[in-house]
């Protein structure tokens, strides 16, 4: 009888020989509008913390499983991670809340469903994130861009003092063009953005010598809607 270990390597050999000669599979092309150009990808999982228990894993660990194998194999390749959250009880499959709740397109238009103009509270402020508005004793405020960006970071970390340099970080780290702005240039953006909710300036909070907390009063109503921004974890 021959023995097994005698086969073993040039039938491993051969097999590898087999695959050196198969053609590689091609990446599909990358579809895009004239005049774009691909700066990256977003893999969009669905887990949620029980799932990943029941595996042995936690979210955060395979965030950073996934940084690693990302660095070994493309070292340029720069990582941002957050976490999709979901009122609890909500059904559905996980990927396809991630998706909505990240604001995935084709997810949005999907499931987009138009709110009537007049869903503004008469009285008091209404922060509607869904739809980038903010309406101040029914009528509509004039934010620009940047002042809702900075109102809507403070309204989804509810209660949490943020300081000035993560408001700079996370809000003009990205900004195409702009210059971000200096720790206390920060104070004139609120200054600003209080400017606009007039007798209401007092739900965004200064925290002295830290930075600023939205403080949500009995006048304030949050509609969050499908696809809002979720805060960062990692």
């Amino acid at each position: 009888m021959s023995n097994p270990a005698l086969l073993t390597a040039p039938a491993h050999r051969h097999l590898r020989a087999v695959e050196d000669l198969a053609p590689a599979p091609s990446a599909p092309a990358v579809s895009r509008p004239t005049g774009t150009a691909p700066r990256g990808f977003a893999l969009y999982v669905g887990i949620d913390e029980a799932k990943a228990a029941a595996d042995g894993v936690s979210l955060s660990t395979l965030v950073e499983a996934l940084r690693r194998t990302l660095g070994e194999l493309a070292p340029h390749a720069e990582t941002y991670a957050t976490v999709a959250l979901a009122p609890a009880g909500a059904g559905g499959r996980d990927v396809d809340v991630v998706r909505l709740a990240l604001h995935e397109p084709s997810a949005v238009a999907r499931t987009k469903q138009e709110q009537p103009e007049d869903d503004a509270v008469a009285g008091g402020v209404t922060i509607d994130i869904s739809r980038r508005r903010v309406h101040i004793d029914g009528e509509v405020a004039t934010l620009t861009f940047k002042e809702f960006e900075l109102l809507q970071y403070l309204v989804l970390r509810e209660g949490r003092t943020i300081e000035r340099t993560e408001l700079v970080s996370s809000l003009w780290s990205h900004a195409d063009g702009d210059e971000a702005p200096g720790e206390r240039t920060i104070d004139v953006h609120v200054r600003r953005l209080r400017s606009k909710l007039g007798r209401y300036e007092d739900i965004v909070r200064t925290v002295r010598g830290v930075g600023y907390r939205f403080d949500r009063h009995a006048d304030v109503v949050i509609r969050y809607g499908h696809g809002t921004p979720s805060p960062d974890r990692f």
